[in-house]
């Protein structure tokens, strides 16, 4: 039994998961009781299936469970073990003899304990099975018993942890996110830039990246109040979404201003970028619904600039853009 209990303490320090934990549980429900056939199941009652997760069959004898198997739960030997609160027979016949899956199997003698997590949900069962009568002392018993509470903690910390990395992935999500437009923010569109760079030395692709400025926001949302100025930048960010290629990075960078870049597509870099800063201009420019009232939207000032492969600097490149769209936005005040 010492080395039993060693092998059980080893077991518990080592495992990772929930397989590192059961393999070897079942290897040593096997060694003390001398069943068969010793495994783990899970249980839909929802489909009414039971379903053998692990299982561990001893070479020298007959009878084998193999993993990936499923049965109706209503016919199983542990539905009824539950049903009448009776862990383990020596005699299924004359215990169970209704069991089609039992009677296939060949099962004689049967060791069931239930595997409950939270507030008692039933998770499944820890069996050991075998075709011959064996008689099973209540130490192993007590041993299952254990056994099964232990699978039971993994669970629940298998559950927690998962449950712990979605609230983490989704809080890593919002946090990239804008709350308004739904589109990357701008925490978002710094670490995208700084990949996209990164990329530029890698392959020598230059980057194009666009800064856009709404010109006339400010009167809008004075002449329609916030909530229209809110259901603006929304639709601006939708525009951009739809409207551009896959390989286009759309951010709303703050405010009234947003960012877009992307692989430049032509060897004509200052022709490439006329026609981005057009391509933007277009896309944005038109008839907004504002509050029920259809809206004509003059356009913005978009500055484009080229990444090189020597460029590294993220904030420097935004300046660059930004001096660019002011640059436009004085032609435009100007009339040029």
């Amino acid at each position: 039994m010492n080395g039993i209990l060693e092998k059980l303490a080893l077991t518990i320090n080592d495992s990772n998961d929930l397989e590192e934990l059961v393999r070897p549980f079942l290897e040593i429900l096997e060694e003390i009781t001398g069943l068969e056939s010793t495994y783990l199941t899970h249980i839909d009652e929802v489909q009414g299936l039971q379903h053998i997760l692990y299982a561990n069959n001893t070479k020298t004898q007959q009878l084998d469970i193999p993993e990936g198997l499923s049965v109706e739960w209503g016919d199983t030997l542990c539905k009824r073990a539950l049903d009448e609160q009776k862990s383990f027979t020596d005699d299924v016949a004359s215990c169970w003899g209704d069991s089609q899956a039992a009677m296939q199997l060949g099962i004689n003698t049967y060791l069931s304990e239930p595997i409950r997590i939270g507030d008692g949900e039933l998770f499944g069962t820890l069996c050991g099975a075998s075709g011959s009568r064996i008689s099973i002392n209540i130490e192993a018993r007590r041993l299952l018993s254990m056994l099964a509470k232990l699978i039971a903690r993994q669970l629940e910390r298998d559950r927690l942890l998962e449950r712990l990395q979605r609230e983490n992935l989704v809080f890593s999500q919002q946090a990239l996110t804008d709350p308004l437009t739904g589109i990357p923010n701008r925490r978002a569109s710094l670490q995208e830039i700084g990949r996209a760079l990164a990329g530029v030395n890698r392959s020598g692709t230059p980057l194009h990246l666009a800064f856009i400025d709404l010109d006339g926001f400010k009167a809008i949302n004075d002449k329609y109040g916030h909530d229209a100025g809110d259901r603006f930048l929304i639709q601006i960010a939708q525009r951009l979404s739809e409207g551009l290629r896959d390989s286009d990075f759309v951010a709303r960078y703050g405010g009234d201003e947003f960012l877009v870049f992307g692989p430049a597509c032509s060897t004509d870099l200052e022709e490439s970028r006329k026609a981005i800063g057009t391509r933007l201009e277009s896309l944005i420019s038109g008839t907004y619904d504002l509050s029920g009232e259809a809206f004509i939207y003059a356009g913005p000032s978009v500055g484009v600039v080229t990444a090189l492969a020597d460029e590294k600097d993220v904030e420097s490149l935004i300046s660059r853009a930004d001096a660019a769209m002011y640059a436009v936005k004085q032609a435009r005040r100007s009339g040029r």
